[in-house]
């Protein structure tokens, strides 16, 4: 079953949510959007882990400053993300995925996110205790969050030639998180994963996608 529901954070704050819960669900999973919003895509994404078992809830992360914000993959489109995105606190938004996980009733809870996601699933890894497993897909920000240990198993998946995160920052998260696993695709920009966008990288998204859930299969 899918439809979209209200949940409330801890500072009373009243957003929407994604939910798609299948009838053989094993275990929890947070969904994390882009700076494009809970789009068709992100809802598209979901459903993929729902129909592998997963009960998904993905948050609109945007609501605390615009709601019901579905954006598209222009350039226009972007500037108008990153500008949604300056408006709201990290650790609000925190508060949001903590509310999510709370949500799904299930002991073990795994969290994949994209792009501003990604780096939001890494925040979640090593800021709080919630989670068991992460897949943290191009996250732009995680060279700069390298303060705290991650508290579950984390993987990472980075995209060549995505200048928005270039290989010597990767190779500084690999040096300071020997135990997460890395993985750096051929020919891959940013985004390499969004079938509605023209960085869409066929190859790389199906063996991303296939760690991710071989991934979560073993720690969820």
């Amino acid at each position: 079953m899918k439809k979209d529901i209200h949940l409330i954070a801890s500072d009373d704050h009243q957003f929407n949510a994604y939910e798609h819960k299948p009838e053989n669900a094993h275990a929890g999973l947070v969904v994390l959007q882009e700076i494009f919003g809970v789009n068709d895509h992100i809802r598209y994404t979901s459903d993929q882990f729902a129909n592998a078992g997963y009960h998904v809830i993905s948050p609109a992360l945007f609501d605390r400053t615009q709601k019901n914000v579905q954006l598209g993959y222009t350039h226009q489109d972007a500037l108008e993300g990153v500008e949604l995105r300056s408006r709201i606190a990290p650790e609000e938004t925190l508060l949001d995925i903590i509310a999510s996980a709370k949500h799904l009733p299930y002991q073990k809870i795994g969290i994949v996110g994209y792009c501003w996601g990604g780096s939001l699933s890494w925040r979640a890894a090593t800021e709080t205790k919630l989670f068991s497993a992460a897949s943290c897909w191009y996250g732009a920000a995680i060279p700069s969050l390298l303060q705290h240990p991650h508290h579950c198993p984390v993987q990472m998946h980075f995209g060549e030639k995505d200048h928005s995160i270039p290989l010597d920052a990767i190779e500084k998260v690999r040096q300071a998180y020997k135990d997460v696993d890395i993985y750096v695709y051929e020919n891959a920009d940013h985004g390499f994963g969004c079938q509605a966008r023209d960085s869409f990288h066929k190859e790389a998204y199906e063996l991303a996608q296939k760690r991710t859930l071989d991934f979560f299969a073993k720690n969820l």
